[in-house]
Protein backbone atom coordinates (compact mmCIF):
# COMPACT_ATOMS: atom_id res chain seq x y z
CA UNK A 1 0.00 0.00 0.00
CA UNK A 2 1.17 3.53 -0.75
CA UNK A 3 1.27 5.95 2.19
CA UNK A 4 1.72 9.68 2.58
CA UNK A 5 3.33 11.41 5.56
CA UNK A 6 1.48 14.04 7.60
CA UNK A 7 3.89 16.36 9.41
CA UNK A 8 3.33 19.24 11.79
CA UNK A 9 6.04 21.18 13.63
CA UNK A 10 6.12 22.76 17.08
CA UNK A 11 8.88 25.38 16.99
CA UNK A 12 10.23 27.01 20.16
CA UNK A 13 12.09 30.30 19.79
CA UNK A 14 13.89 32.06 22.64
CA UNK A 15 13.22 35.78 22.52
CA UNK A 16 16.11 38.28 22.59
CA UNK A 17 14.86 40.29 25.53
CA UNK A 18 17.37 41.64 28.02
CA UNK A 19 15.59 40.05 30.97
CA UNK A 20 13.45 36.98 31.56
CA UNK A 21 9.73 36.82 30.94
CA UNK A 22 8.51 37.17 34.53
CA UNK A 23 11.49 38.62 36.46
CA UNK A 24 14.45 40.97 36.07
CA UNK A 25 17.16 38.30 35.75
CA UNK A 26 19.37 38.49 32.67
CA UNK A 27 18.31 36.27 29.77
CA UNK A 28 21.82 36.27 28.24
CA UNK A 29 23.32 32.95 27.14
CA UNK A 30 26.63 31.59 28.41
CA UNK A 31 26.92 32.82 32.01
CA UNK A 32 28.30 30.65 34.80
CA UNK A 33 25.69 28.09 35.93
CA UNK A 34 22.95 29.33 38.27
CA UNK A 35 24.12 32.96 38.32
CA UNK A 36 21.12 34.40 36.43
CA UNK A 37 18.50 33.26 38.93
CA UNK A 38 16.25 34.74 41.60
CA UNK A 39 13.35 33.63 43.84
CA UNK A 40 10.84 34.38 41.03
CA UNK A 41 12.32 32.33 38.18
CA UNK A 42 13.15 29.46 40.54
CA UNK A 43 9.63 29.50 41.97
CA UNK A 44 10.33 30.19 45.63
CA UNK A 45 7.23 30.37 47.88
CA UNK A 46 5.72 33.85 48.02
CA UNK A 47 7.43 35.14 44.86
CA UNK A 48 5.20 36.79 42.25
CA UNK A 49 5.80 36.91 38.47
CA UNK A 50 5.35 40.14 36.47
CA UNK A 51 5.03 39.96 32.67
CA UNK A 52 7.80 41.44 30.47
CA UNK A 53 6.21 43.95 28.05
CA UNK A 54 9.05 43.60 25.53
CA UNK A 55 8.41 39.84 25.31
CA UNK A 56 4.79 40.55 24.39
CA UNK A 57 5.89 43.05 21.75
CA UNK A 58 8.32 40.54 20.21
CA UNK A 59 5.63 37.85 20.19
CA UNK A 60 3.21 40.24 18.47
CA UNK A 61 5.84 41.00 15.81
CA UNK A 62 6.12 37.31 14.94
CA UNK A 63 2.34 36.90 14.95
CA UNK A 64 1.92 39.78 12.49
CA UNK A 65 4.79 38.56 10.29
CA UNK A 66 3.08 35.17 9.98
CA UNK A 67 -0.38 36.59 9.23
CA UNK A 68 -1.87 35.56 12.58
CA UNK A 69 -4.85 37.13 14.31
CA UNK A 70 -3.75 38.64 17.63
CA UNK A 71 -6.30 38.02 20.34
CA UNK A 72 -7.18 41.16 22.29
CA UNK A 73 -7.46 39.01 25.41
CA UNK A 74 -5.28 36.04 26.39
CA UNK A 75 -4.47 34.07 29.54
CA UNK A 76 -1.44 32.48 31.11
CA UNK A 77 -1.86 28.98 32.52
CA UNK A 78 0.14 26.58 34.64
CA UNK A 79 1.26 23.47 32.77
CA UNK A 80 1.92 20.94 35.52
CA UNK A 81 4.59 18.27 35.21
CA UNK A 82 7.66 17.16 37.12
CA UNK A 83 11.16 17.24 35.71
CA UNK A 84 14.41 18.11 37.52
CA UNK A 85 15.03 21.18 35.33
CA UNK A 86 11.64 22.67 36.23
CA UNK A 87 12.04 24.06 39.75
CA UNK A 88 8.42 25.15 40.24
CA UNK A 89 6.92 21.81 39.20
CA UNK A 90 4.93 23.66 36.52
CA UNK A 91 5.63 25.82 33.48
CA UNK A 92 3.84 29.11 32.92
CA UNK A 93 2.46 28.90 29.38
CA UNK A 94 -0.72 29.72 27.46
CA UNK A 95 -3.37 27.13 26.69
CA UNK A 96 -7.03 27.85 25.95
CA UNK A 97 -6.54 31.53 25.11
CA UNK A 98 -3.18 32.00 23.32
CA UNK A 99 -1.78 35.31 22.09
CA UNK A 100 -2.33 34.60 18.37
CA UNK A 101 -4.13 32.13 16.09
CA UNK A 102 -4.96 31.30 12.46
CA UNK A 103 -1.81 32.35 10.66
CA UNK A 104 0.07 31.07 7.63
CA UNK A 105 3.30 31.35 5.66
CA UNK A 106 4.27 30.26 2.17
CA UNK A 107 7.33 28.13 1.49
CA UNK A 108 8.92 27.88 -1.97
CA UNK A 109 8.59 24.48 -3.63
CA UNK A 110 9.51 23.17 -7.09
CA UNK A 111 8.95 25.09 -10.34
CA UNK A 112 8.80 28.46 -8.58
CA UNK A 113 5.54 27.59 -6.86
CA UNK A 114 4.77 28.21 -3.19
CA UNK A 115 2.95 26.08 -0.64
CA UNK A 116 0.81 27.51 2.12
CA UNK A 117 1.51 26.17 5.61
CA UNK A 118 -1.07 27.03 8.23
CA UNK A 119 -0.11 28.17 11.73
CA UNK A 120 -2.58 27.02 14.36
CA UNK A 121 -1.35 29.24 17.17
CA UNK A 122 1.53 31.22 18.60
CA UNK A 123 1.72 31.37 22.36
CA UNK A 124 4.15 32.64 24.99
CA UNK A 125 5.74 30.62 27.77
CA UNK A 126 8.81 30.38 29.96
CA UNK A 127 11.75 28.11 29.21
CA UNK A 128 12.91 25.36 31.57
CA UNK A 129 16.44 24.85 32.92
CA UNK A 130 19.05 22.58 31.40
CA UNK A 131 20.43 19.25 32.62
CA UNK A 132 24.01 18.13 32.07
CA UNK A 133 24.65 14.40 32.35
CA UNK A 134 27.98 13.07 33.56
CA UNK A 135 28.55 9.66 32.01
CA UNK A 136 31.19 8.82 34.59
CA UNK A 137 29.11 9.64 37.67
CA UNK A 138 25.67 8.48 38.86
CA UNK A 139 24.12 11.96 38.85
CA UNK A 140 23.38 14.96 36.65
CA UNK A 141 23.99 18.70 37.01
CA UNK A 142 21.28 21.33 36.54
CA UNK A 143 21.68 24.93 35.40
CA UNK A 144 18.67 27.17 36.07
CA UNK A 145 19.98 30.17 34.09
CA UNK A 146 17.65 29.30 31.20
CA UNK A 147 14.64 28.96 33.52
CA UNK A 148 12.25 31.80 32.75
CA UNK A 149 13.81 32.91 29.46
CA UNK A 150 10.87 33.94 27.24
CA UNK A 151 9.83 31.45 24.58
CA UNK A 152 7.48 31.57 21.63
CA UNK A 153 5.86 28.30 20.62
CA UNK A 154 4.78 28.32 16.97
CA UNK A 155 2.47 25.40 16.18
CA UNK A 156 1.84 24.55 12.53
CA UNK A 157 -1.12 22.82 10.96
CA UNK A 158 -0.38 19.26 9.69
CA UNK A 159 0.23 20.66 6.20
CA UNK A 160 3.77 19.39 5.57
CA UNK A 161 4.26 16.20 3.59
CA UNK A 162 8.00 15.61 3.24
CA UNK A 163 11.13 16.07 5.38
CA UNK A 164 12.34 18.62 2.83
CA UNK A 165 9.20 20.72 3.25
CA UNK A 166 9.56 20.57 7.03
CA UNK A 167 13.18 21.78 6.85
CA UNK A 168 12.26 24.56 4.39
CA UNK A 169 9.42 25.71 6.67
CA UNK A 170 11.79 25.76 9.65
CA UNK A 171 14.39 27.70 7.63
CA UNK A 172 11.76 30.29 6.73
CA UNK A 173 10.63 30.69 10.35
CA UNK A 174 14.24 31.16 11.45
CA UNK A 175 14.81 33.79 8.75
CA UNK A 176 11.66 35.67 9.80
CA UNK A 177 12.70 35.59 13.47
CA UNK A 178 16.15 36.91 12.54
CA UNK A 179 14.78 39.63 10.24
CA UNK A 180 12.51 40.76 13.08
CA UNK A 181 15.56 40.72 15.42
CA UNK A 182 13.62 38.86 18.11
CA UNK A 183 15.58 35.53 18.11
CA UNK A 184 19.12 34.70 17.01
CA UNK A 185 17.99 31.33 15.61
CA UNK A 186 20.98 29.43 17.00
CA UNK A 187 19.87 25.80 17.04
CA UNK A 188 23.13 24.49 18.53
CA UNK A 189 22.74 26.74 21.60
CA UNK A 190 19.05 25.83 21.85
CA UNK A 191 17.58 29.26 21.14
CA UNK A 192 15.61 27.67 18.28
CA UNK A 193 14.24 24.17 18.88
CA UNK A 194 11.85 21.98 16.96
CA UNK A 195 9.59 19.03 17.79
CA UNK A 196 7.84 17.21 14.95
CA UNK A 197 4.58 15.26 14.92
CA UNK A 198 4.50 12.70 12.12
CA UNK A 199 2.01 10.05 11.02
CA UNK A 200 1.25 8.02 7.89
CA UNK A 201 -2.03 7.41 6.11
CA UNK A 202 -2.97 5.63 2.88
CA UNK A 203 -2.81 7.92 -0.13
CA UNK A 204 -6.29 9.28 -0.78
CA UNK A 205 -7.48 8.81 2.80
CA UNK A 206 -8.68 11.85 4.78
CA UNK A 207 -8.26 10.16 8.18
CA UNK A 208 -5.08 10.85 10.12
CA UNK A 209 -2.99 7.94 11.32
CA UNK A 210 -1.48 7.53 14.79
CA UNK A 211 1.23 10.12 15.26
CA UNK A 212 4.55 10.08 17.05
CA UNK A 213 6.43 13.10 18.34
CA UNK A 214 10.14 13.38 17.53
CA UNK A 215 12.42 15.51 19.74
CA UNK A 216 16.12 16.37 20.03
CA UNK A 217 16.68 17.79 16.54
CA UNK A 218 19.13 20.70 16.68
CA UNK A 219 19.88 21.30 12.99
CA UNK A 220 18.00 21.38 9.70
CA UNK A 221 19.88 18.27 8.61
CA UNK A 222 18.82 16.44 11.76
CA UNK A 223 15.19 17.44 11.14
CA UNK A 224 15.30 15.96 7.64
CA UNK A 225 17.14 12.80 8.69
CA UNK A 226 14.95 12.17 11.75
CA UNK A 227 11.72 12.60 9.81
CA UNK A 228 12.95 10.42 6.94
CA UNK A 229 13.86 7.67 9.40
CA UNK A 230 10.58 7.92 11.31
CA UNK A 231 8.52 7.82 8.10
CA UNK A 232 10.41 4.71 6.97
CA UNK A 233 10.02 3.10 10.42
CA UNK A 234 6.26 3.70 10.54
CA UNK A 235 5.89 2.46 6.95
CA UNK A 236 7.63 -0.79 7.87
CA UNK A 237 5.42 -1.26 10.96
CA UNK A 238 2.24 -0.78 8.90
CA UNK A 239 3.40 -2.99 6.02
CA UNK A 240 4.11 -5.80 8.49
CA UNK A 241 0.56 -5.53 9.86
CA UNK A 242 1.61 -3.82 13.09
CA UNK A 243 0.19 -0.74 14.82
CA UNK A 244 2.03 2.54 15.29
CA UNK A 245 2.13 3.48 18.97
CA UNK A 246 1.47 7.08 19.97
CA UNK A 247 4.63 8.09 21.80
CA UNK A 248 7.45 10.60 22.09
CA UNK A 249 10.70 9.52 20.44
CA UNK A 250 14.20 10.99 20.57
CA UNK A 251 16.43 11.41 17.54
CA UNK A 252 19.81 9.77 18.06
CA UNK A 253 22.13 11.44 15.53
CA UNK A 254 25.04 9.09 16.30
CA UNK A 255 23.01 5.99 15.43
CA UNK A 256 20.81 7.71 12.84
CA UNK A 257 17.60 6.37 14.43
CA UNK A 258 14.70 7.52 16.60
CA UNK A 259 14.34 5.84 20.00
CA UNK A 260 11.29 5.56 22.25
CA UNK A 261 11.33 8.01 25.16
CA UNK A 262 7.85 7.89 26.74
CA UNK A 263 4.15 7.64 25.96
CA UNK A 264 2.85 10.79 24.29
CA UNK A 265 1.17 13.15 26.74
CA UNK A 266 -2.13 14.82 25.94
CA UNK A 267 -3.23 18.25 27.18
CA UNK A 268 -5.28 16.77 30.04
CA UNK A 269 -2.18 15.02 31.37
CA UNK A 270 -0.71 18.43 32.25
CA UNK A 271 -3.73 19.59 34.31
CA UNK A 272 -3.71 23.11 32.89
CA UNK A 273 -5.39 25.83 34.92
CA UNK A 274 -5.19 29.65 34.80
CA UNK A 275 -2.19 31.03 36.67
CA UNK A 276 -3.60 32.76 39.76
CA UNK A 277 -0.63 35.15 40.04
CA UNK A 278 -0.89 36.70 36.55
CA UNK A 279 -3.63 39.02 35.38
CA UNK A 280 -5.14 38.44 31.91
CA UNK A 281 -3.16 39.95 29.04
CA UNK A 282 -4.98 42.67 27.09
CA UNK A 283 -3.41 43.87 23.82
CA UNK A 284 -4.99 47.01 22.36
CA UNK A 285 -5.61 47.40 18.63
CA UNK A 286 -3.66 50.68 18.75
CA UNK A 287 -0.56 48.93 20.09
CA UNK A 288 -0.90 46.16 17.48
CA UNK A 289 -1.07 48.77 14.71
CA UNK A 290 2.00 50.53 16.13
CA UNK A 291 3.95 47.25 16.12
CA UNK A 292 2.74 46.47 12.59
CA UNK A 293 4.01 49.80 11.27
CA UNK A 294 7.46 49.01 12.65
CA UNK A 295 7.87 45.64 10.91
CA UNK A 296 10.83 45.34 8.52
CA UNK A 297 10.72 43.93 5.00
CA UNK A 298 10.56 40.15 5.46
CA UNK A 299 12.79 37.58 3.68
CA UNK A 300 10.41 36.34 0.99
CA UNK A 301 9.28 39.89 0.16
CA UNK A 302 12.91 41.04 -0.05
CA UNK A 303 13.80 38.03 -2.21
CA UNK A 304 10.99 38.86 -4.66
CA UNK A 305 12.00 42.54 -4.73
CA UNK A 306 15.68 41.76 -5.35
CA UNK A 307 14.79 39.41 -8.21
CA UNK A 308 12.50 42.04 -9.72
CA UNK A 309 14.55 45.21 -9.18
CA UNK A 310 18.02 43.82 -9.84
CA UNK A 311 16.92 41.30 -12.49
CA UNK A 312 18.78 38.40 -10.88
CA UNK A 313 17.68 34.75 -10.81
CA UNK A 314 15.29 33.80 -8.02
CA UNK A 315 17.82 31.29 -6.69
CA UNK A 316 20.48 33.98 -6.33
CA UNK A 317 18.00 36.33 -4.67
CA UNK A 318 17.09 33.54 -2.26
CA UNK A 319 20.73 32.94 -1.30
CA UNK A 320 21.38 36.66 -0.75
CA UNK A 321 18.30 37.15 1.43
CA UNK A 322 18.47 33.85 3.31
CA UNK A 323 19.99 35.61 6.33
CA UNK A 324 19.61 39.21 7.40
CA UNK A 325 23.36 39.55 7.98
CA UNK A 326 24.15 38.50 4.40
Amino acid sequence: MEYEAIIGLEVHAQLLTGSKIFCGCSAAFGADPNTHTCPICTGMPGSLPVLNRKAVEFAARMALATNCEINPFSLFARKNYFYPDLPKGYQISQYELPLAVNGSVEIPISNGEKKRVGITRIHMEEDAGKLFHDEGKPFSYVDFNRTGVPLLEIVSEPDLRTPQEAADYLRLLRAILQYLEICDGNMEEGSLRCDANVSLRPVGSQTFGTRTEVKNMNSFRHVERALAYEIERQHKVLEEGGTVVQETRLWNPQKGITESMRGKEEAHDYRYFPDPDLVPLAVSSEWVEEIKQGLPELPLQRKDRFAREYRIPEYDAGVITSSKTL
